[in-house]
């Protein structure tokens, strides 16, 4: 009977994330060997001299032998592989070889041409030596050896134990034969062999390995060969929402195996590319959470994954949960295995309708999880597609490779976390919380608050948080836009009828007039009348005119009526998010319950960032101190101008006060002010600049007074003309910066190549719906905020020219701190580029995730000033005392106001 296999095809080539592993590794390597030969020269010259003096001693006669046995041997062998694979139909390996091997004589000959001509003396040194006979250098790279290993590595020759022993040899025998030759160098050899191996893996992760994923077909040999009689083979798709290729989906491919006699089997094949799914997410999780608490390694052998799902299956039924029977398993292959379970049918629980979760049927998977939890046994991934419903309404915990055994506490509280909010986003927190209390009690749900947070659940689960508290967002956004035009609406309403009030009583006003003016009939009574109407009717026109134009306090009730209907627009539709709402229905039960968060991250991607640039500020802080005489700049330095910078740097808190309070309609003291922003120089320190200062301000306008939403809009307010200033400064000294040198008033080049950049950047923007969809979301949100914000400062023009005037004030301070810090030791710029090389660092600072923009800033500086002129001598020793003045020494007044201000209530 003819076998059948329904599947959707399988990707011709596929990326495997180890090859990407491979070639950063070789990327690394290559890095290492160039900074121990730029830097360690005393060493490699060393070693050189050891290797020359050790091949003096070699016979004349095997240096020959080996030089030409390694000549031929290192041609014969590579295509001999080559005839075997196309022998046997494998050509797209040899492609890939070939290809690797053309990129890596490319990369071999451009890195000649670089050490020869621009590199570090050191480094020339090192990788390459006077040739043998005076026939010139040798060269840094072996541009024959670099392609030959890139293509042996490219077409698999290392990966077959008797190529492998011969691709050795071979090249071991050509490095002697070299060495000994006095061809050579042995980082030369090292960078080679770097050069080959990198290239090779970087081209295969980038063309694609072939696929070698085990088709229905073989799926169904391997059955018969365990002792199965199958019909057919169907793929089972049911990842509807992460879909099978998911990074976290790497529980390999599903199928319904129909028998000649019995009942059907569910059998799951596990490859090495479904396995390594999601590597790079499990190898971060590992490296940032706390140990103990990451799901598995970041990547197991296949043998390994086998052994683990059959131990986990066995374990879970053992324990008196209900799972799915594994009654075989089986390689297909060398590259994937198969495990084969008893048929159990049903639905996934995202499958079901709403109508279909009774609290029945969440008690049943409650029960399930308790009886792995009595045994301290942990699932890992309980989320709706590891939960499968049969006809019967049992609950089966499927999925379960993710596991462990002898699980932790936390572990297993993790799991009662997860479980908690993957039931709430179906049925809501109040039965997924009831429903849990009566199966675990009220205890066990309760410990688990301190996990129930995001860091904790899973990628999928987190993923489905973040899409409903983007539609929260947007309900806020679209009230307060709906209650903002209702009131505009209402307002007109109001002005329409009080102007046809006010023209309907000028109507009446001019009919009496009328009226007494026919029925006087003397001329001195006419007269009078005539007089009373006229002014009568100039009365109602003026009222009328009233009507049209509001006076200042109706404008400022007009303004107040509107925030207020904002604000109970949003108190209407505001709501917490899920997480929340599930700790409030556990409070209910257990008030007395822990809700602190356990810290489960180890590091962060910001504090590992914050580490490498602080590594990286730290070389070159002290690469230009040990470059720069110091000392003798100090003791040379004229300090009246040094008064100059610190005046400077003093008067730039109060125009960042200044800056502050302009965007603010309440009244607000300017010391505690200042002294807000004194403070912000020790919160700068723990902070990077454009966070610290924002965050700080912000909480300062709170405990003044305002309301948190016009705290945060005021702030934002003054932060986008910060912004707007600081482009208009930096394009106008740049434009000056770019005359000053030339007769005519031509415009500079580097203006010109920002206005290009701009209009590209803005086009790209306009063309992609993707990133027009990112920018007029976070557009809408500033106009919903900020922009009625700036509208009240506008009503008050003395604000606006406060704001505006300590924002341009707070730029000119620290352009004059940083030039009496030049002059201070000797050097002369004009005002223009020392105002361009200011806001140009101080963007930079800005954006770099250290605290206080600390090395980008300084590098920044540095670079600015001597590509301005300034010797390094000069800019070096300007820069840190700028710096010194900045940043270092108001920390401690930083620190003291800050304490004084949280002691008075005011922060």
């Amino acid at each position: 009977m003819p076998v059948s296999g329904d599947e959707p095809l399988l990707a011709a080539r596929v990326h495997r994330p180890a090859d990407l592993v491979r070639f950063c590794f070789g990327l690394l390597g290559l890095a290492v060997v160039l900074a121990i030969a730029g830097f360690a020269h005393a060493t490699t010259s060393g070693l050189e001299t050891d290797i020359t003096k050790g091949a003096d001693h070699a016979p004349d006669a095997l240096s020959s032998f080996a030089g030409l046995t390694a000549s031929v041997a290192v041609l014969i062998v590579p295509v001999a592989f080559a005839v075997e694979r196309l022998v046997k139909r494998d050509g797209l390996r040899i492609a890939d070889g070939v290809l690797a091997a053309v990129l890596a004589h490319g990369t071999a000959l451009a890195t000649d041409l670089w050490v020869s001509n621009s590199a570090p003396a050191p480094i020339r040194e090192a990788l390459s030596h006077n040739a043998p006979g005076g026939t010139g250098m040798t060269d840094p790279v072996h541009g024959y050896l670099a392609p030959v290993i890139a293509y042996v590595t490219a077409v698999g020759m290392a990966q077959r134990p008797r190529w492998r022993v011969a691709l050795w040899f071979v090249l071991l025998l050509d490095a002697f034969a070299v060495l000994v030759g006095g061809y050579t160098t042995p980082f030369s050899i090292a960078l080679t062999v770097l050069i080959g191996w990198t290239v090779a893996y970087g081209t295969i992760y980038a063309v694609g390995s072939p696929n070698v994923r085990p088709t229905g077909h073989q799926l169904l040999a391997g059955l018969r060969r365990v002792g199965f009689a199958p019909l057919t083979a169907r793929r089972v798709e049911h990842r509807a929402a992460a879909g099978p290729e998911h990074p976290e989906s790497d529980r390999g491919r599903e199928y319904l195996v129909t028998l000649e006699d019995g009942p059907p089997l569910d059998v799951t094949v596990v490859d090495r590319e479904q396995q390594a799914q999601g590597f790079f997410y499990r190898a971060w999780r590992r490296l940032s959470l706390v140990g103990g608490i990451t799901q598995r390694r970041s990547l197991l052998s296949l043998r390994q994954a086998l052994e683990q799902e059959a131990l986990l299956a066995y374990a879970a039924i053992a324990a008196g949960a209900n799972a799915p029977k594994l009654i075989a398993t089986s390689e297909l292959g060398p590259d994937a295995v198969m495990l084969v379970y008893e048929h159990i049918g049903g639905r996934r629980f995202d499958a079901l309708a709403d109508e279909e979760l009774t609290d029945g049927l969440l008690r049943e998977v409650w029960t399930q999880v308790r009886a792995l939890q009595s045994r301290r046994i942990a699932h890992r991934r309980l989320e709706g597609e590891s939960l499968l419903v049969d006809r019967n309404g049992r609950v089966f915990l499927t999925d379960l490779r993710g596991g462990e055994i002898a699980a932790g506490d936390i572990v297993l509280r993790m799991d009662v976390a997860q479980l908690l909010t993957t039931l709430a986003l179906r049925v809501g927190p109040e039965r997924a919380v009831a429903s849990g209390v009566a199966v675990l009690g009220p205890d066990a749900v309760a410990d688990s608050l301190p996990l129930l947070q995001p860091i904790a659940l899973s990628r999928s689960t987190r993923g489905e948080l973040k899409v409903l508290g983007r539609e929260r967002a947007q309900r806020e956004r679209e009230a307060v836009l709906a209650a903002s035009a209702r009131e505009k609406e209402a307002r007109e309403l109001k002005r329409t009828a009080e102007a046809a009030a006010h023209a309907a009583g000028a109507e009446r006003v001019t009919a009496r007039a009328g009226s007494a003016d026919a029925g006087a009939r003397h001329g001195a009574a006419g007269a009078a009348a005539g007089a009373s109407g006229g002014a009568t009717e100039a009365g109602a026109a003026g009222a009328a005119g009233g009507a049209k134009a509001p006076s200042k306090a109706e404008r400022k009730a007009e303004d107040k009526a509107q925030k207020r209907a904002i604000e109970d627009a949003l108190e209407e539709v505001r709501e917490e998010d899920l997480l929340s709402r599930i700790r409030q229905q556990v409070l209910l039960i257990r008030p007395q319950a822990p809700v602190e968060p356990v810290r489960l991250e180890r590091i962060k991607p910001r504090t590992l960032v914050t580490v490498i640039a602080g590594a990286f500020a730290a070389y070159f802080l002290l690469s230009q101190l040990s470059s720069v005489p110091i000392g003798d700049a100090i003791l040379n330095a004229d300090w009246r101008w040094a008064v100059v910078a610190v005046l400077g740097s003093a008067a730039s808190y109060v125009a960042a006060a200044c800056a502050l309070s302009g965007f603010v309609p309440e009244r607000l003291s300017l010391v505690r002010t200042v002294l807000a922003q004194v403070a912000g120089s020790f919160v700068k320190l723990v902070a990077p600049a454009a966070v610290g200062g924002v965050a700080l301000n912000t909480r300062y306008l709170q405990k003044a007074g305002v309301r948190p939403g016009l705290a945060v809009a005021s702030v934002g307010a003054s932060q986008l003309v910060g912004l707007g200033s600081h482009v208009v400064l930096l394009m106008t000294f740049g434009y000056i910066t770019g005359t000053e040198k030339t007769p005519t008033l031509s415009p500079s080049r580097t203006v010109m190549a920002g206005l290009l950049t701009a209009g590209v950047l803005v086009l790209v923007v306009t063309a992609v719906p993707a990133l027009r969809r990112f920018v007029s979301t976070r557009v809408r949100a500033l106009f919903a905020g900020v922009v009625p914000r700036m509208l009240d400062v506008l009503q008050r023009p003395a604000k606006l020219v406060t704001g505006i005037g300590g924002t341009l004030m707070l730029t000119v301070c620290f352009v004059i701190c940083l030039d009496g810090c030049v002059r201070a030791f000797g050097g002369h710029l004009s005002y223009a580029a020392i105002a361009v090389v200011f806001l140009a660092g101080n963007a930079l600072g800005s954006a770099a995730p250290t605290p206080g923009g600390v090395g980008a800033v300084e590098l920044a500086l540095t670079g600015g000033l001597i590509a301005a002129g300034l010797p390094k001598e000069v800019a070096t020793p300007a820069v840190l005392f700028f710096r010194l003045l900045t940043f270092w020494l108001p920390v401690l007044p930083g620190w003291l106001s800050f304490t004084h201000l949280t002691r008075k209530g005011r922060l």
